[in-house]
């Protein structure tokens, strides 16, 4: 499936003789949208080729990967498991707008305290959940393995070689290494990641081929989750000026930071950029419960 490139018309743009295009992945489905579908596609046909009837996944309050892998198990007739960050949540999850979205489609919660959910990677942890669940089939958190980094290679198409830059956002890294196995070597990869740390550029390097990327790690807005009413403000100015909705998680702070980089002459005039929109837009409505708990700007959807 090849999604369309939508040309963003900007003052910035103009004044820098900059071209941007923005890949519409939001656009494949409202709730497996963007990377989530790509990730799940050959996940979810080698479960079936295992014979595996359930799929078990992580996930944070609003993950897009969550809601996701649920819809994609309903839709395949697949059960689904989600192994929930945070135990606070297990008697307000219907509070939650992408849990109850989750549980909706099916999938059936687990939670565990955020100490327990650091090891969620381990032998021991993966037996525990054996014991209780019997057979399933793992998915990581944010979908991000081999099969996912397949189907992201996906993204990119034969006549997007015409772009001298690929920008995406960065979550657990499994999207950035599809798009760089599927970049030309002349091509400049940036990765702006949603989380604090530096740790990401290992998990790339296990699964992308090539060196034509780096990250950008000043657009983070103080971590995974975190949002500021400049950030707000700005996803609804560029919704205003291109009616393209951004979330406030990952491409929201993606586009802010690569229009912070055409600002500050990082590009040549001349040079043509395609930014992924990898969806994720159905976490909105939970992040502006939080911010109207906090009064604080809202994203504005319509």
């Amino acid at each position: 499936m090849q999604t369309q490139n939508q040309k963003v018309n900007h003052p910035l743009l103009i004044e820098k003789q900059i071209s941007l295009y923005i890949k519409r992945e939001d656009l494949i489905h409202p709730l497996i949208s963007g990377n989530k579908y790509r990730k799940l596609k050959y996940n979810i046909l080698a479960a079936k080729e295992a014979k595996q009837d359930t799929l078990l996944t992580f996930g944070g309050a609003y993950s897009n990967h969550i809601a996701a892998t649920a819809y994609a198990g309903m839709q395949e007739g697949l059960k689904t498991i989600g192994i929930i960050r945070g135990e606070e949540l297990q008697d307000k999850w219907q509070n939650n707008a992408t849990l109850l979205l989750a549980k909706e489609h099916g999938m059936h919660f687990k939670f565990v305290s955020r100490e327990a959910y650091r090891f969620k990677e381990t032998p021991e942890f993966i037996n525990e959940l054996k014991k209780e669940f019997k057979d399933f089939y793992l998915l990581p958190e944010g979908g991000s393995n081999s099969l996912a980094i397949k189907g992201c290679e996906e993204i990119l198409s034969s006549k997007d070689s015409e772009f001298n830059v690929i920008t995406t956002a960065v979550g657990t890294g499994g999207t950035i290494s599809g798009i760089i196995n599927a970049s030309n070597k002349e091509q400049k990869v940036i990765g702006f990641p949603a989380l604090k740390g530096n740790f990401l550029q290992e998990d790339i390097r296990k699964f992308a081929s090539k060196i034509n990327w780096e990250l950008q790690n000043k657009y983070h807005f103080g971590g995974y989750g975190k949002v500021s009413p400049e950030l707000i403000q700005f996803i609804n100015a560029f919704k205003k000026e291109t009616n393209i909705l951004l979330d406030p998680i990952y491409t929201g702070k993606m586009v802010y930071g690569l229009l912070e980089m055409i600002k500050e002459d990082n590009f040549k005039p001349g040079t043509k950029i395609l930014a992924i929109h990898t969806g994720g837009l159905q976490g909105i409505k939970g992040m502006n419960t939080v911010l109207k708990n906090k009064k604080q700007p809202l994203v504005i959807v319509e």
